[in-house]
């Protein structure tokens, strides 16, 4: 049914640009409406486990990843103040790749313009009317928009989502995270090295073209706003790491203008599609950053949806059939994530324990601690029903 067919995707970030290509590919004439005046993405770096290379592949961009992301060798946890070794899990059974945000936006630019996708920069949507007309976008400069198909691929504050469900009641989780990046060690391993103490961690790991991002989350009180775009003083994030050891030392004090942003907790939506419209990505649900698949959910959503569009015929089926496959598994991701803040953060003697334990099994079973998390990296959303 995608052969010819008008879709309207609302959003350039990884979630959009992915189905807009896969849409694309399938015949789908595709439009992307983008309130920045350019495709470009704050933000730093991404790990892209298995599962999201298996849909860049899929998506013919496999070549343009290779190119621009360095393939991960292992996971390394460290107590934070020692920097003792925890645990080591390495990566050699999957691909996992890590990227610069941007270069990712890139090349999944690239690709939906070589696929024929047209975009319509500084289009800031304000609201989304769904009823017995087709879709229909208000935006702030005063245009109403029809389209015969709506995706909404718009993020944590979706108007897509909110005319679906109504308006989310996030909560703070009185946890901060701030993002950097820096110059990476010429002989830097493709290692992605997690520093952990009672209330706070620190996740670093090195990206193409000579760069190492740096995530640090601290547990605090007082409440920080949801934004990618707040600078906070190197300051801040260095005194909150203090008691860390000397390698994070080195590389804090190579930070100049850290990203701060408060993490909040989003519902999955109830609803994900109805009367022509659709969400995915984190409009759909939102995860917090603690198990790297923020980004990869998007890229299998925007595979499924696609696929489940070229295969029913009416758009009222194959919404429904790419939401059954995808929320269960992406509401247990969600959970994981969650699960995962917990874990890193512990003091005391549950800490001691925790670390005893992985120490453990770190020696005895390399491979178990990774294989907890099988059903995430293993999982292929191009095959099969995907989901």
């Amino acid at each position: 049914m995608l052969v010819g067919r008008k879709v309207t995707v609302v959003g350039a970030g990884v979630a959009g640009l992915a189905v807009a290509r896969a849409l694309a590919l399938r015949g789908a004439q595709v439009t992307v409406y983008e309130q920045s005046d350019s495709i470009r993405e704050v933000g730093a770096g991404l790990q892209v486990s298995p599962n999201g290379v298996r849909v860049l592949s899929a998506l013919g961009l496999a070549e343009a990843l290779a190119n621009v992301a360095p393939r991960g060798e292992a996971v390394a946890l460290i107590d934070g103040p020692s920097g003792a070794p925890v645990a080591h899990m390495s990566l050699a059974r999957g691909e996992y790749r890590f990227v610069h945000r941007g270069a990712l936006i890139t090349l999944l630019a690239e690709g939906a313009r070589a696929a024929g996708v047209q975009f319509r920069f500084l289009q800031e949507v304000e609201r989304v009317q769904l009823g017995a007309h087709p879709p229909r976008l208000i935006t702030h400069q005063g245009a109403e928009i029809e389209t015969e198909l709506l995706i909404g691929a718009d993020g944590l504050h979706s108007k897509v989502r909110e005319a679906l469900n109504g308006a989310a009641m996030p909560f703070f989780t009185h946890q901060v995270a701030w993002r950097a990046v820096i110059a990476a060690e010429p002989d830097a391993a493709a290692v992605a090295q997690v520093f952990m103490a009672p209330g706070r961690h620190l996740v670093s790991y090195p990206l193409g073209g000579g760069l190492r991002n740096i995530v640090a989350v601290e547990e605090r009180r007082r409440w920080v706003e949801e934004s990618w775009t707040r600078q906070d003083d190197p300051a801040n994030l260095r005194a909150s790491f203090a008691g860390f050891c000397p390698k994070v030392q080195g590389w804090l004090d190579q930070v100049d203008a850290p990203m701060l942003w408060g993490l909040f907790r989003h519902p999955v939506a109830v609803r994900w599609q109805g009367q022509g419209a659709a969400i995915l990505g984190d409009a759909a649900h939102p995860t917090l950053p603690f198990l790297a698949q923020g980004a990869v959910m998007a890229l299998e959503d925007a595979w499924v949806l696609a696929e489940r569009l070229s295969r029913h015929e009416t758009a009222g089926a194959a919404f429904a059939s790419y939401k059954a496959a995808r929320a269960p598994r992406c509401a247990r991701i969600v959970e994981a994530a969650n699960a995962n803040a917990r874990n890193y953060h512990l003091g005391g003697v549950r800490r001691a324990v925790a670390h005893a334990g992985l120490r453990a099994v770190s020696a005895l079973s390399p491979n178990a601690l990774l294989d907890r998390f099988a059903w995430v990296h293993g999982f292929d959303a191009t095959e099969g029903a995907g989901g």
